[in-house]
C-alpha cells in the first residue's frame, strides 16, 4: 500500500485544526488515566499534603456531576474549541424555532465512535448553538464513569458534560421556567460498536427511559440526527456473531463502555492513525413532540410517545438525506 504523506505547505489554520482534534482525542484516550496514574502517584509517595486536601474536597464535591455540573465559560470559549469546529467542520442546524418556556430532550444520533458532533455543538461556544436558540442552556449527558476519574472530572466539567444517570437527567428538567435542554446520545455504548461508514443502525427499540423522564417532567422530545458522524472513522470489522463483537459486547458489559477498534488518518500521512478523517458533520435539530406531565406514566403512555418519538426521528432523516450525500435508497434501521 502506498502511503500518502501530508503536503509540507499546509496552511497554518489546518495544523491548528489538527491539533485541536488531537488535543481533543488525546483527552479522552489518555488523560482521564493520566490523571488518575497522578493520584496514586501521590499516594505511593506520600505526598499527603497534596492529595489529602484534593481527595476531601472530592469526597463533598461527588455529586455535582448529577446536579447540573460546573461548566466554565472561559474553558468552552478557548480557541482551541474553534480549531476543533473547522477541522470537519461542524454545523447546526434548526428547523423548527423552540419556546423557552418549556425543558426540552434532545435525542441525539448517531452515537458514533467518539460522539463528536454533540461535543462540538452542545461543549463549546463555537457553535451556532447560543443564536440559533437563544434563551437555553444545554447539558451533554455522559457516561457517569468519567466522572469517576480524579482532576479529569474537573476538566470533562468545566466544557459542560455532566452525568447520564436518571438523577442527573431530573435535575436538568425540573428547572422552573423552562429554557434547559438534556441532549442524550440515546445509542449509547452499543451503537458505537455499529458506527462504519454508510451504515445508519441505531439501538433505539428497547431505549425507552427517556420518554418516561419526559413524561414526568412534561419535557418536549426533539430528535436531533448528526449527518456524517459515521463517516470520521473506520473500524475493523465486527459484524454480529463474530468473535470480535461478541469480545467487545462481553467487555461492554463489564465495564459500562464499548471499546470500537477504529482507525482513520495519520497526523504527517494520510493512510493510518486515530486522527479523525475531515468530514463535514451536520446536526440537524428536528421538530419537537409536544408532552403533556404526566407523573405516573403507563407503559401504554410510554409505548405510544415512543413510537411517536421513532417516527418523528426517521422524517427527520428522510427530509434532509439528500441534502448530505445520502442515496435516496438508505434509510434508518432502527434495534
Amino acid at each position: 500500500m502506498k502511503v500518502e504523506f501530508a503536503p509540507l505547505n499546509i496552511p497554518l489554520a489546518r495544523r491548528l485544526q489538527t491539533a485541536a482534534v488531537l488535543h481533543w482525542l488525546l483527552s479522552f484516550l489518555l488523560f482521564a488515566q493520566v490523571c488518575l496514574g497522578i493520584i496514586v502517584f501521590l499516594i505511593i509517595y506520600n505526598y499527603w499534603f497534596l492529595y489529602l486536601p484534593y481527595l476531601t474536597w472530592l469526597y463533598f464535591d461527588w455529586q455535582t456531576p448529577e446536579q447540573g455540573g460546573r461548566r466554565s465559560e472561559w474553558v468552552r470559549n478557548w480557541a482551541i474549541w474553534r480549531y476543533f469546529k473547522d477541522y470537519f467542520p461542524i454545523h447546526l442546524i434548526k428547523t423548527w424555532d423552540l419556546d423557552p418556556s418549556h425543558n426540552y430532550i434532545f435525542g441525539f444520533h448517531p452515537h458514533g465512535v467518539l460522539v463528536v458532533g454533540a461535543f462540538g455543538n452542545f461543549c463549546t461556544n463555537y457553535s451556532a448553538f447560543k443564536e440559533l436558540f437563544p434563551g437555553f442552556t444545554s447539558y451533554l449527558h455522559v457516561l457517569p464513569y468519567w466522572f469517576r476519574c480524579p482532576l479529569f472530572r474537573e476538566y470533562l466539567m468545566s466544557s459542560g458534560p455532566v452525568s447520564v444517570s436518571k438523577k442527573s437527567v431530573c435535575h436538568v428538567l425540573s428547572k422552573e421556567g423552562g429554557g434547559n435542554i438534556s441532549v442524550i446520545v440515546l445509542g449509547g455504548a452499543e451503537e458505537s460498536l455499529d458506527a462504519h461508514p454508510g451504515k445508519f443502525t441505531l439501538f433505539i427499540r428497547q431505549r425507552k427511559g427517556f420518554v418516561k423522564i419526559a413524561l414526568t417532567h412534561g419535557a418536549y422530545l426533539v430528535p436531533v440526527f448528526s449527518f456524517g458522524e459515521n463517516e470520521l472513522f473506520k473500524q475493523v470489522s465486527n459484524p454480529e456473531g463474530s468473535w470480535l463483537r461478541n469480545v467487545q459486547e462481553k467487555l461492554q458489559k463489564i465495564m459500562g463502555f464499548a471499546l470500537p477498534l477504529f482507525h482513520a488518518r495519520g497526523i504527517f500521512q494520510y493512510n493510518f492513525g486515530l486522527i479523525p478523517y475531515r468530514k463535514p458533520i451536520h446536526t440537524v435539530v428536528g421538530r419537537p413532540i409536544p408532552v403533556r406531565q404526566t407523573l405516573n406514566p403507563t407503559s401504554e403512555q410510554i409505548e405510544e410517545l415512543h413510537q411517536t418519538y421513532m417516527e418523528e426521528l426517521r422524517k427527520l432523516f428522510e427530509e434532509h438525506k439528500g441534502k448530505y450525500g445520502i442515496p435516496e435508497n438508505e434509510t434508518l434501521i432502527f434495534r
